[in-house]
């Protein structure tokens, strides 16, 4: 009679053997956590700071007039959008230029334009950036990836203010033709992005979609697509952060935003009000890239 073969218990697990209880969770690595975790303390106390200093530092008036503390944080939401009203279906906004939805205090205002242009111009560079680089890794248009993706790089090194210029003479100034501006500079990282993030998906694993079945779009939404995000997603707060830096060049070209309040300080040598633009401008950016990470991991697929 045979004894019984004793069990081993420090077996190692095979792969794709893991616990149930730990399949399909989202991989977060210690690198991770500290860039979700130290961003915003870093901002929240580099904002503390300057709110220090805007109550204890004597101002004269024009820089007094610049920063109306008292009014950013007192002022109510009727009183500073009075012209925008959501409920009216017909008419919800008062204009096809967001910038003129704002009527309070300059400071806030300056924020908000700042905000509405780096938001809008995401948006804008997200809807069109990602179909095109997807486009461009299918079928024919797969031997023009090389050349968008060379254009892509040298375009990255073009001066963001020689294209807004070269927009304002074309298109006049304003809101939009910053936002079309912003969204030319922002597009490049995100389209470059996507198609080699797409290009470096394991061949053997499209394969092994188009084995079991799966058409092409089966496979670019079920394999591709969810395989390239970290890569998509890089580009993506690449993108947030150059369009957050360079919408501060939009106040040239009448489309204001926090580059106003540098502007201002540099023409008038008031250093409280060119250190108060560049806080605020790096605060935000930081801020977007940190916003970026979070969307980053949420979008990421499970196991990943």
């Amino acid at each position: 009679m045979t004894e019984p073969t004793p069990a081993v218990l420090d077996e190692p697990i095979p792969e794709g053997h893991e616990p149930s209880g730990k399949r399909g969770a989202r991989v977060i690595t210690r690198e991770m956590v500290t860039m979700l975790t130290v961003p915003p303390i870093l901002v929240a106390a580099v904002f503390g700071g300057f709110v220090w200093w805007r109550q204890t530092a004597e101002l004269d008036v024009v820089e007094a007039n610049q920063l109306r503390w008292s009014l950013l944080i007192n002022s109510r939401f009727h009183e500073v959008f009075p012209s925008w009203n959501p409920m009216d279906w017909h008419a919800p906004f008062p204009s096809w230029n967001p910038a003129t939805w704002y009527d309070g205090p300059l400071l806030q205002g300056l924020i908000w334009e700042h905000v509405l242009l780096t938001v809008v111009s995401a948006v804008i560079v997200v809807a069109i950036a990602v179909p095109l680089g997807v486009m461009l890794t299918r079928g024919g248009l797969k031997v023009l990836a090389p050349i968008v993706v060379g254009i892509a790089n040298a375009g990255q090194a073009a001066p963001s203010v020689g294209l807004i210029v070269l927009l304002f003479l074309w298109l006049d100034g304003g809101f939009w033709t910053a936002i079309i501006a912003l969204s030319l500079y922002g597009i490049l990282p995100v389209l470059r992005n996507t198609i080699v993030g797409i290009q470096g998906v394991d061949p053997t694993l499209v394969e092994a979609g188009r084995g079991i079945g799966m058409t092409g779009w089966m496979t670019l939404f079920k394999v591709e697509l969810p395989l390239s995000v970290p890569v998509i997603m890089a580009g993506v707060r690449t993108s947030l952060v150059l369009i957050a830096g360079t919408a501060s060049l939009a106040c040239f070209i009448d489309a204001g935003g926090l580059g106003e309040i540098l502007q201002t300080g540099i023409s008038l040598f008031k250093f409280s009000l060119m250190v108060t633009g560049a806080v605020l401008i790096a605060l935000l950016a930081l801020l977007i890239e940190w916003l970026g990470r979070v969307l980053e991991l949420l979008t990421r697929p499970k196991g990943i």
